[in-house]
């Protein structure tokens, strides 16, 4: 399985791009703060994640391979429960100064924490599909869950992304990978990236892996009618556009980063 590799993104990088973006969008400079700084602190959290490495047997691995299934579920990614909720109270202190719908809910969730009244199982349930516990806890808290849902991920999203680097080391470089879904998790992708020499890859929408696609591909259907497939752009911003599949109506992000000098995604 072929797959892309990223270039470690520094904390000046972060910097530079979200600078980038305000001179351009400046009416989006106080979400851009916000996302700055969150940034950073997952960032900064990494190196506080502590994970025992996922083993595969090689007799499950040329099963995968074969089949072309995906390394491991989505509840089998290892979370580090303390880091995360470190994460969490600081993301909360610095969502209470962004907009007064952030602040109402950080505060709700902090109090919470203080209180012992968010279980710290809510971090590794996030990991299923099945969305009751989440529902049930945005209920007992009185915050929306799509909010929840955002804080509770985003404070275990270093240990995903650090899981999923581990489990890269599985991947068959000999063999591309040509399904349109994660090759370690098995997630749809939530953005495409075009880059300067042309190639193209999808970013998971869950652990943040990035691996090469094909340019004329719906990683949902895996339609390649080039007949079939659009993508539309503003004239104003031509690096980013949106690529549609006439067969199943569904549609991705895309990123062209072709002379870009902050990208990011």
């Amino acid at each position: 399985m072929e797959t892309e590799e990223k270039d470690i993104v520094t904390v000046d990088e972060i910097r530079e791009a979200v600078a980038a973006i305000k001179a351009e969008r400046p009416a989006y400079t106080e979400l851009l703060d916000f996302f700055e700084k969150l940034f950073l602190a997952q960032e900064g959290a990494k190196g506080r994640v502590q994970l025992e490495p996922i083993q595969i047997s090689e007799e499950l691995l040329l099963i995968k391979r074969k089949e072309s299934l995906p390394l491991i579920n989505r509840g089998d990614f290892a979370i580090d429960i303390k880091a995360s909720e470190t994460l969490i109270r600081e993301i909360c202190r610095l969502a209470m100064v962004t907009n007064e719908l952030l602040a109402e809910a950080s505060n709700k969730l902090a109090e919470a924490l203080d209180r012992g009244m968010l279980e710290v199982a809510l971090f590794s349930k996030i990991l299923s599909e099945d969305e009751t516990d989440l529902e049930k806890a945005a209920q007992e808290l009185k915050i929306d869950k799509k909010i929840l849902a955002f804080f509770v991920y985003s404070s275990i999203r270093p240990s995903l992304c650090l899981c999923a680097e581990q489990l890269a080391t599985y991947l068959d470089n000999d063999g591309p990978w040509k399904r349109g879904y994660c090759p370690i998790c098995g997630s749809p992708p939530a953005l495409s990236i075009l880059r300067d020499d042309g190639e193209r890859s999808l970013v998971c929408s869950f652990c943040g892996h990035e691996w090469h696609a094909q340019r004329i591909f719906c990683p949902f259907c895996e339609n390649k009618d080039y007949k079939t497939l659009h993508y539309f752009f503003s004239e104003e911003e031509k690096g980013y556009r949106v690529d549609v599949c006439d067969a199943c109506k569904k549609y991705l992000k895309t990123v062209d980063t072709t002379g870009m000098k902050h990208p990011i995604y």
